[in-house]
């Protein structure tokens, strides 16, 4: 088999690169590795690497050829940096999939994997977020993340190119990023305690996410290889485990020294995935407790 992975030299893509490769896949990896919120980029020496924008059809199109899955992480993929540049967010979170997309259904690849966002309910969906519940776009990232979904569906039904919807949740893990203020909470907390400086909590810490295991997050990835009733295909799937934490309750498994900084807009307040749909048909269910995780970075 041969697979591309954009975004394979972040968080998530890096360790799908380490899996793919495992199963002996041939791997192509797209990633301009312009995310500023990395410590460092990941790359397997198994892997042949190109340093493109997603967004640019003339230079990505040719690694298409004999193709058999793409699995597309590449994004701007952090809320606060989309709010404020939009431009960006939209030009790489939706141009950006377009390309993918068009290049994958020139190619005649078998299928697309595409890793959008939980952030697509907002506040107004009540958990458990099940994928029929309205879109409820709360920032640029969300809105251009749903028009990717949007475009998948599309070039399922239209074009027949076989695509599969991811909505994480919260992701955690070895490899995630860790730099500025904006980074994903677990790994911010992780290294703030490591330093000795008192954990960030964002307005009054009792928002409450799902949060999801990177490695659970690659096994849906895989699992979505699989063949599947074509009803399903161009439709959206959570990767969550059905269970949320405040931050407060993050924090206290961490560190009793914490501050707390001003609330951010954008965000929702509550999330906690159905995971129904993705384990009735591919199979899948979480195998990480974010408790356990914390305990052996301690």
């Amino acid at each position: 088999m041969k697979s591309i992975v954009t975004g394979g030299a972040g968080f998530i893509g890096s360790h799908l690169v380490d899996r793919l490769l495992e199963l002996g896949h041939e791997v192509i990896v797209i990633d301009n590795e312009s995310a500023t919120c990395h410590d460092q980029f990941y790359k397997n020496e198994n892997a042949t690497y190109f340093k493109y924008d997603i967004a640019d059809y003339d230079l990505v199109r040719p690694l298409f050829e004999n193709v058999d899955y793409v699995f597309h992480l590449a994004a701007e993929s952090r809320i606060q940096p989309s709010i404020e540049n939009p431009l960006l967010c939209v030009r790489t979170n939706t141009l950006g999939t377009s390309v993918i997309l068009q290049c994958a259904r020139e190619a005649e690849v078998k299928r697309v994997m595409y890793s959008s966002t939980s952030s697509a309910y907002g506040r107004k969906n009540i958990p458990p977020l099940v994928e029929t519940m309205p879109e409820d776009c709360l920032n640029p990232y969300s809105v251009a993340k749903v028009a990717g979904e949007k475009m998948c569906k599309m070039y399922s039904d239209l074009f027949g190119l076989e695509t599969v919807i991811f909505r994480y949740f919260n992701v955690y893990g070895d490899r995630e990023p860790t730099k500025g203020q904006y980074a994903p909470v677990v790994g911010l907390f992780l290294r703030q305690a490591k330093a000795g400086q008192p954990l960030t909590i964002v307005g009054d810490g009792e928002q409450r996410r799902d949060f999801t295991h990177v490695d659970d997050i690659v096994q849906a990835n895989l699992d979505a290889m699989k063949p599947v009733d074509s009803s399903y295909l161009g439709t959206v799937f959570n990767v969550g485990t059905g269970i949320n934490h405040s931050i407060n309750e993050i924090a206290a498994l961490i560190s009793d020294n914490v501050t707390f900084i001003p609330p951010r807009i954008g965000e929702s307040r509550l999330t906690k995935a159905s995971n129904y749909k993705i384990g009735h048909v591919f199979g899948w269910s979480p195998t990480k407790k974010i408790e356990d995780y914390i305990q052996s970075k301690l």
